[in-house]
């Protein structure tokens, strides 16, 4: 599963890549069907892909106070992002994908490297507020192509970055704005329909 899982992140991830050139090219209603199927393929892979099980990342009372504060810098850089239109106007970009459990993808293709740094997460994660009219900034997701050995990632072992050779790709969510009884870095939030 976790195999499928980050195959298909990483076939989404070529298509946000090939599909920016769709958006710079002039088009044809040929054209648009043809990209409006292809979003419409990557997302449903991206769907597929996302629904693997949480895992555990442990209990984030004994996180270290280095990552604490890493975990401090992340929220600080992203709290702009509570405003959709400030996330929009960095780059992120909603990917038309909401997985139960996660929510709502804003990716921001521009960072995805193999450099991780707390304050520049790839990914946004959205889920309606409580009022169901808008959207609220959950948490972040860090992706990086998959270079040997995993990202460094948040200091200490208790963020589980996947990935599964031969799929280049490695992947942590960090529940930084709502709160996940499984852990701060599990994959999933119940509390996220």
């Amino acid at each position: 599963m976790k195999t499928f899982r980050v195959c298909l992140t990483l076939i989404a991830l070529c298509a946000l890549l090939i599909s920016s050139a769709f958006l710079t090219a002039p088009i044809t209603a040929s054209a648009a069907a043809g990209q409006k199927d292809f979003e419409t393929a990557t997302r449903r892979a991206l769907e597929r892909a996302h629904r693997a099980p949480a895992i555990d990342s442990g209990d984030q009372t004994r996180l270290s106070p280095t990552t604490l504060r890493e975990l401090g810098r992340a929220r600080r850089a992203t709290a702009k992002y509570h405003d959709i239109a400030n996330a929009e106007a960095d780059g992120y970009v909603n990917v038309n994908l909401y997985t139960p459990g996660e929510g709502y993808h804003y990716v921001n293709e521009l960072l995805i490297d193999t450099t991780f740094d707390p304050e520049e997460p790839e990914v946004l994660l959205y889920a309606r507020s409580e009022d169901g009219i808008g959207l609220k900034l959950v948490a972040v997701e860090y992706l990086s192509p998959d270079a040997f050995p995993a990202p460094g990632g948040f200091t200490g072992d208790a963020d589980v970055w996947e990935a599964e050779p031969p799929f280049p790709v490695w992947v942590v969510n960090a529940w930084i704005w709502l709160q996940n009884p499984d852990g701060i870095f599990t994959f999933a939030n119940p509390r996220v329909p």
